[in-house]
């Protein structure tokens, strides 16, 4: 067995790494560090992760980070005939690839990600809080969404037809983060996202990334006056 470690909870980024880890039926220990708490700044932790950001996986003397990044490496590393999260042939696989740059490119960091950093309610307080930039990016995430719709109106139960893939932990990572942030998801995306909730993989994995206190973000140190 795999000697697996994943660190971080409590976020959008660091459920797709528990909820792959159930996918694929693996067994791993849970560091539950909180992003913004200081947790990520500890000399143990920075030694891993130099970019002190979660979530990072720990595969025995080997470390990643990056959520879609760890998820490509659990689909291919460890995937098998029952369980697989990554498909085979050459240009599903290339489709798979094409699905999880746009969802990790443009639906979640181009845009989602945007709004969080400028919402008042998300990371404003340090980033700086811009409605006109929350709402811009709010209207992208919308027009690149046709993407989704389009892909979804020929009755696919996922991305990828039958088969259920890592690219399904990205989008529905982004669709409920969206739905959060009342922005608007697609008509095929409630349908969906109600097969995807079923699956027990999922459940497990919510739970999973439940932090273990409440994430308190620290904020930036006010200049002297």
């Amino acid at each position: 067995m795999p000697n697996l470690t994943l660190w971080g909870a409590g976020t959008s980024r660091t459920v797709r790494a528990h909820w792959a880890m159930y996918e694929l039926g693996l067994a791993y220990t849970s560091k539950p560090i909180g992003p913004r708490t200081g947790e990520t700044k500890t000399a143990e932790y920075t030694a891993l992760n130099p970019r002190q950001k979660v979530p990072l996986l720990q595969d025995g003397d080997f470390c990643i980070g990056e959520s879609a990044a760890i998820v490509a490496y659990l689909s291919r590393t460890y995937s098998t005939r029952d369980r697989a999260l990554i498909p085979e042939k050459q240009r599903d696989y290339a489709a798979w690839l094409e699905w999880c740059f746009f969802i990790v490119a443009e639906l979640d960091s181009t845009s989602l990600y945007v709004m969080r950093r400028h919402r008042a309610d998300g990371l404003g307080t340090i980033y700086g809080i811009a409605p006109e930039v929350v709402a811009r990016a709010g209207e992208y995430f919308r027009e690149q969404l046709r993407h989704v719709e389009v892909a979804l109106a020929d009755g696919r139960r996922y991305l990828m037809g039958d088969q259920f893939t890592s690219a399904d932990i990205l989008l529905t990572t982004c669709l409920e983060w969206a739905i959060t942030y009342e922005v608007g998801v697609c008509d095929n995306a409630p349908p969906y996202l109600e097969r995807i909730h079923a699956r027990p993989a999922y459940r497990l994995g919510q739970e999973a990334n439940i932090p273990l206190v409440p994430i308190t973000p620290v904020l930036p140190k006010a200049p002297p006056a």
